[in-house]
């Protein structure tokens, strides 16, 4: 029997995805939100488009509606189907627990649960408006909601284990999906009203040194903070059920907080950086807060979330020529657990069918993050380096020798290396010795890291920028090229291709498109 997956924490805090007691980076894509509701659908579009991507894992939705219809009957034919062709195609599973809420609403509880969600005194009643008005979501402080959820999660969890614990097929799951109240600045139910005016709970006051209402706590961000804690306890109810069955790693992932920047406009309550401290504290069985990445500064959202010892997981992100860079500073610079773009499917032939304007405009997503042309072949090719570099970058890692860098309108970096600099220009590699027309328009960000194997020998990995290895400040040395060579890796091993030598050695830099190179200096005077 292979060992459970689990995210485990070692002395200093870092993080590691284990998946059969080997680390493991999830080079992944989530799927569209409907494409695996059904295995006939999977297998005539879905696992032939990713084949050709490298991937060693895919992020599926399970929605609670599919396994039980009616309550307490539960039908887990789509899961084990789901299960049985990850396996045929040779792919891990990670699954979104489409619960009580999918994108700031609850669209795929049963139906027997939205028939008993309409007024105040329902059964399963909604949040509320400060007007009254019942919003698209079920409230958090409904706790027969939660409790319900709760069950069926467990009830999965269970029947995973039962049939996937040899096998290990499924290895994280998503507690529900980009929570939080849409359309108010918090809820204004009943209960929630009752709760706003009372003290804060006394492990708030305890961890933030806070007294008073919410509002007397917090100030503005009072409401925020209270429909956080709120819904970091119902997913810490749900979570805690799941992992009493079978604990495999479980992480929540966030709609960002973004322009127009008031709560409400994106989900209020979801693990949102500024919160992201509170629902550590209310929802401890959560193993990753996951930032689902639209916005255009991908590394500033990377560098946000990758503090006080929370791993970097990326569920999702945008589904660009850009991608395969963003892969590279994440996996660079932070030793990212999981890398996926979103509507996976699409980078090898744009479907027309889901995703138009309308729907983006409603999620505040600009049209820019689903351009996929040259996508596939760009992330299949970071995917291909990525994954057969994986024992490389991690134990470069370990010893502080992976410099990582991404282009976000600026012209380049300097890297402070062991025994040079490394200049680092975003002008990509048409920039020759002999000078050249530099970045092209409607290249890709440029990104990428660099390996230090010695002090005088060096892995470049990314595409779309150019190094000037330089002396130490105050060092009288020159610094010569002394070899560099194309080539690839194969289960970190590398292999060797042409060498570069006289004007094409001289030049250092990577193209528009995903490479590796290797280049070894020396000085002279």
């Amino acid at each position: 029997m292979k060992e459970i997956p689990q995210i485990k924490k070692d002395k200093q805090g870092k993080r590691t995805f284990l998946v059969d007691g080997a680390p493991f980076v999830a080079l992944s894509g989530e799927l569209h939100n409907s494409s695996s509701s059904s295995l006939q659908y999977m297998d005539e579009h879905i696992w032939p488009a990713l084949r050709p991507l490298h991937m060693n894992s895919v992020i599926l939705p399970v929605a609670w509606e599919s396994i039980e219809p009616e309550e307490g009957k539960f039908d887990f034919s789509l899961v084990d189907g789901l299960i049985a062709a990850a396996r045929r195609e040779q792919l891990r599973l990670i699954i979104l627990w489409f619960g009580l809420w999918k994108n700031g609403n609850s669209t795929y509880i049963p139906g027997w649960v939205k028939k008993e969600s309409s007024g105040v005194n329902a059964r399963f009643f909604r949040a509320r408006d400060g007007y009254g008005k019942p919003l698209g979501c079920i409230s958090p402080f409904c706790h027969a909601a939660v409790t319900a959820d709760a069950a069926a999660y467990k009830k999965l969890m269970e029947h995973i284990r039962a049939v996937d614990s040899t096998d290990r097929t499924v290895i994280a799951m998503q507690v529900e999906n980009e929570i939080g109240v849409l359309g108010a600045d918090r809820d204004y139910c009943t209960s929630a009203e009752k709760a706003f005016r009372q003290p804060v709970p006394k492990p708030v006051t305890d961890w933030f040194g806070v007294n008073g209402t919410w509002e007397e706590a917090f100030g503005r961000d009072g409401a925020e903070m209270m429909m956080a804690w709120q819904y970091a306890s119902a997913v810490e109810q749900i979570t805690s059920q799941g992992k009493s069955a079978y604990p495999l790693p479980m992480y929540v992932n966030a709609w960002l907080q973004q322009h127009p920047d008031r709560a409400g406009s994106y989900p209020c309550g979801g693990p949102i950086a500024k919160v992201k401290e509170l629902w550590a504290l209310a929802a401890p069985s959560v193993d990753a807060y996951a930032p689902d990445i639209y916005v255009n500064n991908f590394r500033a959202v990377c560098d946000e979330y990758a503090t006080d010892g929370n791993p970097l997981f990326i569920p999702e992100v945008r589904a660009t020529k850009d991608s395969a860079s963003f892969l590279f500073y994440a996996v660079g610079r932070h030793d990212a657990l999981c890398f996926a773009p979103f509507g996976i499917e699409d980078l090898f032939g744009r479907r027309t069918d889901e995703m138009g304007s309308d729907l983006l405009g409603v999620l505040n997503i600009g049209a820019d993050a689903f351009q996929t042309e040259g996508a596939g072949q760009r992330l299949a090719a970071a995917y291909d380096i990525v994954g057969n570099m994986h024992t490389i970058i991690a134990e470069a890692h370990q010893a502080g020798k992976i410099h990582a860098f991404l282009e976000y309108h600026d012209a380049g970096t300097t890297i402070p290396l062991t025994k040079f600099d490394a200049q680092i220009s975003y002008s990509g590699a048409s920039e020759s010795f002999f000078g050249g027309p530099g970045k092209q328009a409607g290249s890709a960000v440029a990104g990428g890291f660099i390996i230090e194997v010695s002090d005088d020998e060096f892995i470049l990995c990314g595409s779309g920028y150019s190094v000037k290895f330089l002396p130490k400040p105050g060092i009288a040395d020159q610094v010569g090229v002394l070899k560099k060579e194309e080539g690839h890796y194969k289960k970190d091993v590398w292999i060797p291709g042409r060498v570069l030598n006289g004007d094409e050695g001289y030049f250092i830099g990577l193209s528009d498109f995903p490479q590796v190179q290797r280049v070894s200096l020396y000085t002279y005077r």
